[in-house]
């Protein structure tokens, strides 16, 4: 399971881009909003909900300018945590891209930037325990380089 877990419901564009990528790969995926600027409490309540709910879980945190979300939820999981802010807007990633990057000690989280590559990424880490979801990944792998040999210049 992957729980996309957004700063605001401003981000579900972006979110939705992760679990159109999810989709190829028949994961299951939910998304939840909580911010936790202004509704800390609640990040934790959705914490302690999924990680109760399942077992194979991973995290994918979607905020951006101050990215506390990522943090708070690394710091309150035992499940990993891909941060991927929503850099979409160019003037403002350089600056919002490190907030991402740069987590408190004992808050570690992974931050991959483009929401498909997240989506991998977060697949990638549940397929450690799951051979058939290990083999899409390889046929994904392979379609991936497939289609850069068949590139004609």
């Amino acid at each position: 399971m992957i729980v996309i877990l957004m700063g605001s419901k401003k981000d579900f564009s972006f979110c939705k881009k992760i679990g159109d990528a999810l989709d190829e790969f028949k994961m299951r995926y939910e998304y939840r909003v909580a911010s936790a600027h202004k509704t800390p409490e609640l990040v934790i309540d959705i914490i302690k909900e999924c990680e109760k709910k399942y077992s194979d879980m991973v995290f994918v945190t979607v905020a951006g300018m101050s990215n506390g979300l990522s943090g708070t939820v690394a710091a309150n999981s035992v499940k990993p945590v891909i941060a991927c802010p929503p850099l979409e807007d160019k003037a403002a990633y350089l600056i919002d891209v490190h907030s991402s990057l740069r987590m408190p000690s004992g808050a570690p989280c992974m931050t991959v930037l483009g929401a498909g590559n997240a989506a991998v990424a977060a697949v990638k880490i549940i397929a450690l325990t799951d051979d058939a979801l290990s083999g899409k990944v390889d046929a994904h792998i392979r379609a991936v380089k497939d289609d850069i040999k068949k590139t004609v210049l």
